[in-house]
């Protein structure tokens, strides 16, 4: 890392990816804004992240980030609070493994929601607090660039958000903020667990990642604070595969 983190929003701090970004960033004397749903875990998560490094800033900020208001809200209470904000991730997101014919319409306008507009309002409030240049990243995944089936809602969510990230990149570029995102494979987070606590899905997931094995938060978190560090500053407009190969690689 390059010195202390300035102050970045963290947007679904407290999940499994979320929360192990968070614990890289503190670890560098970072400010951050810990914005999610519940308040008692964003104080918790607070509370470990000053044991982590005490130098450091934790703000916990309750918020829907479904609702652009409070997330315009969280922008505006990191500014107030650190000054110039520099970095904004938006780790908030959903897993719907399903058909496109078994899916509701209120299935897939939840799964929009929560991966989609949730990453279109992270960006524009984000591009509108960052008066001295920044650093966005987003989550998408690797089941946006390659065809796994029952995830039609899902790709087609995070297909919005690969889009989202090429013309953020290049909207943003000359105001020096930059726009990237992760993809994972199969990571062990809560979110997950229906999938990872099941033996036989397990296995078979596990069994099509040529690494060998699904992911853990920290393999995603140490990209995203990567992107957000400084020192990446001519990193743009990458959607950056965190897969175990997945993407790219044929598994034996």
């Amino acid at each position: 890392m390059s010195g202390q983190f300035p102050a970045s929003v963290i947007v679904g701090a407290a999940g499994g990816i979320g929360s192990a970004v968070c614990r890289r960033l503190a670890a560098s004397g970072a400010r951050l804004l810990l914005v999610g749903r519940t308040s008692d875990k964003l104080d918790a998560l607070a509370e470990e992240l000053r044991g982590v490094n005490p130098a450091g800033e934790y703000l916990p900020f309750p918020a829907d980030a479904t609702k652009s208001a409070e997330i315009d809200a969280a922008f505006a209470k990191a500014a107030e609070a650190f000054g110039p904000v520099h970095g904004a991730a938006n780790l908030v997101g959903s897993i719907l493994l399903k058909p496109a014919h078994l899916t509701t319409d209120a299935e897939f306008d939840d799964t929009l929601t929560l991966n989609a507009k949730t990453a279109f309002y992270v960006v524009r409030a984000a591009t509108k607090a960052m008066t001295g240049g920044g650093s966005v990243v987003l989550a998408s995944t690797v089941a946006a660039t390659i065809g796994l089936t029952n995830h039609e809602a899902i790709a087609a969510a995070k297909g919005a958000v690969n889009g989202l990230v090429l013309a953020a990149a290049a909207t943003y570029a000359p105001r020096n903020i930059r726009v990237n995102a992760v993809a994972p494979g199969l990571v062990k987070t809560p979110l997950a667990a229906r999938i990872t606590g099941n033996e036989a899905a397990l296995k078979a997931s596990t069994a099509m990642h040529p690494l060998g094995r699904v992911g853990e938060p920290d393999d995603v978190a140490a990209c995203v604070a990567w992107l957000l560090d400084p020192a990446t500053g001519w990193v743009t407009g990458q959607v950056i595969g965190i897969d175990g190969g997945l993407g790219r690689v044929r598994a034996r």
